[in-house]
């Protein structure tokens, strides 16, 4: 049944009060995003490289932790289910997503590491990246499904973030858990073979993932024809394309609806798809129509990528006023 909400404010549809009635379970695979910022002053003289000298360092939930803080910071009820290793990573990461309000239900897997992203930036560019990770066990990930279903009852929308760690390796049960307990299911896909996502409410694939499946397309005809295609086979009831400068796609039984961007000025896009997919989890946990949803969801990406690394849309940015060009 459809939520009572609060009136759309100015920004087409959102509201911190009429986010607040939603409550959103994120499941998916978490990292620590670490950023160590510094200045170039020379090229190491042992190899043709930036000598990067550190002089500040951030920690940032990533991943689906990510998507966790940004449905919390626009209002949202948000718990987190996920798997971290038993070290200091995942003790951070606990840390951080207590601070941002996000009930976080972690299990931890001895065996493996939590996955760490680490950034090296200098003169505002990001000069390297350096991954830490692990796959956790089959035994950790069982007890995760159980909580999983346990969780089902309390929550209006369910939020699977898949960026290949291993944390979704049930996700068909997933889906088909939530579907059975009538909850709508919002994938962020990952990989080539979809099939696995067969029976969510809606995939958002950005462009280059959505390519990797269906293969080129020469006009909006095209891509048309094989998003329908994809939705149509998979079962879902949306296939929403994110297009970077091109804004984004909804691809649904009534057809195609597309929304150009909101970017004015784009410095990172790193982690604009957990805001994307948060955005609309948030406004459709409490009653809001896909299309309204998916609009609030462009503005939301089109502020998030005007910052730095993985960040979150604030309320107050989101009631704004909607200017000119927007």
């Amino acid at each position: 049944m459809k939520k009572a909400c609060a009136n759309p404010a100015a920004s087409g549809g959102y509201s911190r009060e009429r986010a607040s009635t939603g409550r959103v379970l994120v499941v998916g695979d978490v990292m620590l995003d670490r950023y160590w910022f510094g200045t170039v002053d020379r090229i190491s003289p042992e190899a043709p490289v930036p000598v990067v000298r550190i002089e500040r360092s951030e920690e940032r939930p990533g991943g689906a932790a990510n998507v966790a803080r940004n449905a919390a910071s626009l209002g949202a009820r948000t718990r987190l289910l996920c798997v971290v290793g038993d070290d200091e990573a995942g003790v951070a990461l606990e840390r951080l997503l207590s601070a941002e309000r996000v009930v976080a239900d972690m299990h931890c897997d001895p065996s493996i590491s939590t996955t760490v992203k680490l950034r090296v930036i200098g003169r505002q560019q990001q000069l390297m990246r350096i991954d830490f990770e692990t796959l956790p066990s089959h035994e950790v990930l069982a007890a995760k499904l159980a909580a999983f279903e346990e969780a089902l009852p309390d929550v209006d929308v369910v939020i699977l973030s898949d960026y290949a760690k291993g944390g979704l390796a049930h996700i068909e049960r997933m889906i088909a858990a939530a579907r059975t307990a009538g909850k709508p299911v919002l994938v962020d896909p990952k990989g080539d073979d979809y099939r696995r996502y067969r029976g969510a409410t809606l995939l958002t694939p950005n462009r280059s993932e959505f390519r990797q499946v269906a293969g080129n397309w020469a006009d909006d005809a095209q891509l048309a024809a094989k998003a329908q295609r994809l939705r149509e086979e998979l079962g879902l009831e949306g296939l929403l394309v994110t297009r970077s400068e091109e804004g984004m796609t909804l691809f649904d039984a009534a057809g195609m609806h597309h929304q150009p961007t909101h970017a004015r000025e784009v410095y990172d896009v790193s982690g604009a798809g957990d805001t994307v997919i948060a955005a609309i989890g948030v406004m459709l946990a409490c009653g809001t129509p896909m299309a309204e949803a998916i609009g609030v969801a462009n503005r939301a990406a089109g502020i998030v990528v005007g910052k730095l690394g993985t960040a979150v849309v604030h309320p107050e940015e989101l009631e704004a006023p909607t200017q000119q060009g927007d």
